[in-house]
């Protein structure tokens, strides 16, 4: 079981305790607004966030993204298909605007990277979600391209932006 830590985070697992404030922040509308999960979250669709899974693994696998003191503020994820990966993150509203997003997913690619071996890391955003646009171009993550009203989300016809790094411009 693969536990990352930062200057102020922990990436860990989830566990079943975890799962009534992960409800309460996928439900907030304003964290939910960009993101690909169905509202409302249920606790039947939160618990397969948790899994024993180690990162790397295929499919989807989540962290739990905790402050030093315990405190849980979001997840992290990686969608993990051969030597490619796609990630996610979601944070509480009150955790958002203090750098946690960066520090956890900069940890997390340098993880994908480094320990497992991945050639290249993408993301797939609505590109209305600037804030997750200017975060990932920070990190140096390049925007690949746009694909317009590519698919519903939440009964609109939205556009889908990909974001990527391969391992060699990260490591550069």
């Amino acid at each position: 079981m693969t536990i990352l830590h930062t200057s102020r985070l922990t990436l860990r697992p989830l566990t079943p305790d975890d799962l009534p404030r992960v409800l309460a922040y996928r439900n907030d509308p304003e964290v939910a607004r960009y993101q690909g999960w169905p509202l409302p979250a249920t606790p039947d669709s939160v618990a397969g966030l948790v899994s024993g899974a180690p990162l790397g693994s295929p499919g989807w696998v989540q962290r739990a993204v905790t402050l030093r003191g315990g405190e849980l503020v979001g997840d992290v994820a990686l969608n993990t298909d051969g030597p490619q990966a796609e990630l996610g993150v979601t944070l509480a509203r009150h955790a958002q605007g203090h750098g946690y997003a960066r520090e956890a997913l900069h940890a997390l690619v340098t993880h994908a990277f480094t320990d497992l071996g991945l050639h290249r890391v993408h993301a797939s955003i609505d590109p209305r979600n600037t804030a997750v646009a200017a975060l990932l171009t920070r990190l140096g993550f390049r925007h690949e391209g746009t694909s317009l009203q590519s698919y519903r989300h939440r009964g609109e016809w939205t556009d889908d932006a990909l974001y990527a790094v391969l391992a060699a411009e990260w490591t550069a």
